[in-house]
């Protein structure tokens, strides 16, 4: 098992490209499954979540495989006959996001059978929404020894209202309707820029879909799609912790392939702690002040305040002037890095779904151990300002979501390297 050796104290500067987004990457992925024939897929990362995906595709009897060796960005997902559609519970347990395979397997094939996903360590996060969705066009849902089962001889277009705005729900019913007979309108759906971009490849495939980005998605059914070739967008999570990087070790950094209008959440609160920021030529440049000032955050869903970026700026404040609050709206257990940040002399204090976080002068490097993959960036962004050495075990959860982020950070200045634990 790997783990992460760092010493702080080095400024970053530089210049660095993002990687292709891991929540656009996995849904595009499963929308493969809609159309026979070989779809081509560029920019993307290179990420253990993604690896799964292809296994599951692989074990389903899809053709998978990155094109042009094992760290090339390009990838291929052919669906060319028979197919199993069932995703198995060992995959699945280890992503979550394997369940978008659901959407088109009962949509294309007429039947699926998925295991339910289980826990998660940040909180709960349960399918019943992408179940209704699938209900409300016409799908049978049955639930079995762990799995759900879903069949339909055919769907029929009809109309979802979320009771909760759902990511991989508006995606998974979404993937549902393209071949559904008639219209569909989905209401309260998640507007992120992951969705609009898995309705951007669906249209590219043949789809009729309008409103993606919106609260409300409207999609007229066809009766068959084509494979597609497509390049993935970057992934505004990991800009936004490279920005974070570039700020809590007073560095001046270029950050290049990053859209400006999928974090200006983001954007918005660096530049209240003083970070000067500049937009263009699609990047995204990150001047630090002598002195980072305070911020309050709370997340939400798009177009606020991400929660996947909750702590990382979390790791910036421990190192701020003054005092801030930062509210998580989104997960109810999303606050297990603060007893790391602890370990490494932050001052935060956690009551209920808030954490007051005082700055301090300095951290000190320290044995840290990561409990999911945006708690492992904190400790990652930690360690670069941190006095002395900082070791961060169980690294395979960064692995989930930052494609060779160690090698990125060490092209910018940073002291850190990957070793055998």
């Amino acid at each position: 098992m790997d783990k992460i050796i760092m010493k702080g104290g080095h400024r970053l500067e530089g210049e660095v490209s993002v990687s292709g987004a891991k929540n656009a990457a996995l849904p595009i992925l499963a929308s493969a499954l809609l159309a026979d024939g070989k779809s081509i897929y560029r920019n993307v990362p290179d990420l253990a979540d993604v690896k799964t995906m292809l296994k599951v595709l692989g074990t389903m009897g899809c053709g998978t495989g990155r094109l042009g060796g094992a760290q090339s960005d390009m990838c291929e997902v052919e669906v060319h006959g028979p197919i199993t559609p069932e995703a198995p519970y060992d995959l699945v347990k280890t992503m979550r996001a394997s369940v978008l395979v659901l959407g088109p397997l009962v949509a294309r094939f007429g039947r699926a059978r998925v295991s339910m996903p289980g826990g998660c360590a940040i909180g709960a996060r349960p399918i019943d929404q992408h179940l209704k969705g699938l209900k409300a066009l016409g799908a049978d849902i049955h639930l079995t020894e762990g799995y759900v089962e879903a069949t339909a001889k055919h769907l029929t277009g009809g109309t979802v209202n979320f009771d909760v705005i759902t990511v991989t729900g508006t995606e998974n019913v979404m993937m549902a309707a393209v071949l559904a007979r008639g219209r569909s309108v989905l209401e309260n759906c998640a507007r992120e820029p992951e969705v609009e971009e898995l309705a951007r490849v669906l249209n590219k495939m043949g789809a009729r879909i309008e409103g993606a980005g919106t609260s409300v998605i409207t999609i007229e059914g066809v009766e068959a799609l084509k494979p597609v070739e497509h390049a993935i967008l970057p992934d505004r999570i990991e800009a936004g912790t490279l920005m974070v990087a570039a700020a809590i070790t007073g560095g001046d950094v270029l950050i290049k392939r990053v859209v400006p209008e999928h974090l200006e959440a983001v954007i918005l609160k660096l530049r209240e702690t003083g970070c000067t920021l500049t937009t263009g030529n699609g990047g995204i440049r990150v001047r630090a002040p002598q002195v980072l000032h305070s911020v309050d955050v709370k997340t939400t869903e798009h177009p606020g305040f991400p929660t996947d970026m909750q702590a990382q700026l979390m790791a910036l404040m421990t190192v701020a002037d003054g005092t801030s609050v930062i509210s998580e709206r989104i997960f109810e257990n999303r606050f297990m890095h603060v007893p790391e940040l602890h370990r490494m002399g932050a001052d935060i204090t956690v009551q209920g779904h808030t954490a007051v976080v005082k700055g301090v002068r300095t951290l000190s490097g320290a044995p840290v151990m990561a409990t999911d993959l945006r708690a492992s960036a904190s400790l990652v962004l930690a360690g670069l300002r941190a006095e002395g050495k900082t070791d961060i075990q169980r690294i395979y959860h960064l692995d989930r979501g930052y494609e060779r982020l160690e090698q990125k950070l060490s092209a910018l200045g940073a002291d850190i390297q990957r070793v055998k634990a």
